[in-house]
C-alpha cells in the first residue's frame, strides 16, 4: 500500500469532524463553565471537576460498506468513561469588585487570564476499542496591558494536546496531535475607544505522534491586524487581514508549503435592544508550491460569514442587549483553509444555534448545520470532489446549587460522499493497491453518533 496516501486520506477524516467532536462546552465558553470562584489577592480562581460516562455508535469514524478493497474494517461502538479537572484564572477588575458600579469603565494596567485541564478517557467495548485509551492536555495564558488605554499591547501563548483515533486499526496509527501556540500585538485606540485598530504577530506548531502521520508536521506564521470603528456605541465597522506562511518540517513532506493571504470587511449592529446583525466579506488567495507528491492547486476566491442573533431576553436598556445571554443565531459561514488533503478546502455552511439561561439554574445550547467542502485535485488518481457533512450538537446542564450540576450532551456527525473516485468499482478515494493488484480505496462516508451524560462539581 502507498504510505503516503494513506496518509492523507486518514487525515482528511481529520479535516472535517470538528463540529462534531466531544469537547466539553464548559471548557470552551466561561459562560457555562465558571461558579462563583474563589479569590486569592488580585486574582479569582475558578477550580471544577467534571465525570461523564456515554455511548459512540462509531468510534474510528468508519464507513458501514464493506469490500475487500475498502481499507476501512468494521464499524465499532465504545462506551466511554471521561474525567476531566480544569481550573481558570483572571485579575479582579473593577466590575468584579464593590466599586464596580461607581467606575464601571476603569482597568488594571496589567490583565491576566489563564486556564488549564486534563481530561482521560477510559473506553469500554471491542479489544480494538479499549486499547485506544487517551488522554487531553490544555493550557494557555493571555496578558493585557493597558487594554483601555490609547495605546495597549497583549501577549499571548497556548498549547493543547488531543488524543484521538484514526480510521485506520492499531494504536501506532492513532491522530494523537497537539499544538503550540504564541502571538504578541499592539493596539491604538485613539478618541476614548471610537476607534480602534491592531497589529500583531502569530506563530503556531502543530505536530503528529505517531507515524506515518509526522511527515505531516508543520509550522504556521502569521502576520495579522484588525480594527472597528464604532458609530454608534453597540455598531460600526470592521476590518481583518492576515497573511500566513504555512512550512512542513519534515524533508518527505507530502504536503506542499505556502502561503495565504486574506481580508475581509464588515459590519457590526443593534437593530433593537433584540436584535443584531454581522456581515463580513472579503477575499482569499493562496500560493502553494508544487512538490512530487501533492499537485500545488491553489484558491482565489470570496470568503465571508453573515449572522443574524435574536435576544430572547434582553437588559432593561439598548446596552444589555449585546451581552444578552438567551439568544438564537442563524448564519452562513464561507472560507478556505489549510488541508492535509490536497493542498487546501473550501467550506460553505449555513448554521442555526440557540442560547438559553434561565436564573442561574438551567443552561441549554443547540446548535447545527450543513457542510459543503470542496477539495481540489490532490495525488495522481484523485481528482476534485466534494463531501457534504451534517452537525448537530445539544448541550443542557441543571445546577442544583451554585457548585454542583447534572449535565447531559449529544453530538450527531454525518458525512456523505465516499470521495472522489465514485464509479463502477470504485470506492472512494484512492490510496494504492491491495496484494491482489486491486486499487484500494479509504471511503470517507460515514455517521457518528454520541451521548453523554454527566457531573460538575465547580466554583
Amino acid at each position: 500500500m502507498n504510505v503516503r496516501l494513506t496518509v492523507a486520506a486518514s487525515l482528511s477524516l481529520l479535516l472535517v469532524t470538528s463540529a462534531a467532536s466531544a469537547a466539553q462546552p464548559w471548557l470552551e465558553d466561561r459562560r457555562y463553565g465558571e461558579g462563583i470562584g474563589l479569590r486569592a489577592g488580585r486574582f479569582e480562581f475558578h477550580p471544577g471537576i467534571s465525570t461523564e460516562f456515554g455511548y459512540d455508535s462509531n468510534f474510528f469514524q468508519r464507513s458501514d460498506e464493506h469490500n475487500s478493497q475498502i481499507i476501512d474494517p468494521a464499524v465499532a461502538n465504545a462506551w466511554r468513561l471521561r474525567v476531566t479537572p480544569s481550573v481558570t484564572l483572571e485579575t479582579v477588575t473593577e466590575r468584579h469588585s464593590e466599586r464596580g458600579a461607581e467606575n464601571p469603565g476603569s482597568a488594571p494596567m496589567v490583565e491576566v487570564t489563564a486556564n488549564a485541564f486534563a481530561s482521560y478517557s477510559e473506553l469500554f467495548g471491542s479489544e480494538e476499542v479499549s486499547k485506544e485509551r487517551n488522554f487531553d492536555l490544555g493550557v494557555g495564558g493571555k496578558v493585557n496591558i493597558a487594554r483601555q488605554r490609547p495605546f495597549g499591547a497583549d501577549l499571548y501563548g497556548d498549547f493543547v494536546r488531543n488524543g484521538e483515533p484514526s480510521n485506520l486499526p492499531g494504536t501506532d496509527h492513532t491522530f494523537d496531535r497537539g499544538e503550540v501556540r504564541g502571538g504578541a500585538g499592539v493596539s491604538w485606540r485613539p478618541g476614548g475607544g471610537l476607534f480602534e485598530w491592531r497589529v500583531g504577530y502569530e506563530a503556531a506548531y502543530s505536530y503528529f505522534e505517531d507515524n506515518p502521520y509526522r511527515v505531516d508536521q508543520n509550522t504556521q506564521q502569521s502576520i495579522l491586524t484588525n480594527g472597528r470603528w464604532r458609530i454608534l456605541p453597540r455598531s460600526g465597522f470592521l476590518y481583518d487581514a492576515r497573511y500566513t506562511f504555512v512550512r512542513y518540517t519534515h524533508a518527505d513532506a507530502p504536503q506542499p508549503n505556502g502561503d495565504d493571504l486574506q481580508a475581509r470587511l464588515g459590519f457590526s449592529g443593534l437593530v433593537t435592544n433584540r436584535l443584531a446583525f454581522l456581515v463580513m466579506a472579503g477575499w482569499n488567495s493562496t500560493f502553494y508550491d508544487h512538490n512530487k507528491a501533492t499537485a500545488g492547486q491553489n484558491y482565489d476566491g470570496w470568503v465571508g460569514q453573515a449572522e443574524l442573533k435574536y435576544f430572547v431576553m434582553p437588559g432593561p436598556d439598548s446596552d444589555s442587549a449585546q451581552t444578552g445571554l438567551s439568544s438564537i443565531a442563524v448564519g452562513y459561514l464561507r472560507d478556505a483553509t489549510n488541508s492535509y488533503l490536497g493542498t487546501f478546502y473550501t467550506r460553505d455552511r449555513p448554521y442555526l444555534s440557540f442560547d438559553w439561561f434561565l436564573g442561574g439554574v438551567f443552561v441549554a445550547q443547540a446548535q447545527g448545520g450543513f457542510s459543503i467542502y470542496d477539495f481540489p485535485a490532490s495525488t495522481p488518481g484523485n481528482g476534485a470532489f466534494t463531501q457534504d457533512h451534517v452537525d448537530a450538537s445539544v448541550f443542557m446542564e441543571y445546577r442544583f446549587s451554585d457548585t454542583f450540576a447534572l449535565n447531559g450532551t449529544f453530538l450527531y456527525d454525518r458525512a456523505i460522499g465516499k470521495g472522489p473516485n465514485t464509479g463502477a468499482g470504485q470506492y472512494g478515494l484512492l490510496v494504492g493497491t491491495n496484494a491482489a493488484g486491486q486499487p484500494l480505496y479509504d471511503d470517507l462516508e460515514y455517521q457518528r453518533i454520541q451521548a453523554y451524560l454527566g457531573l460538575r462539581l465547580f466554583w
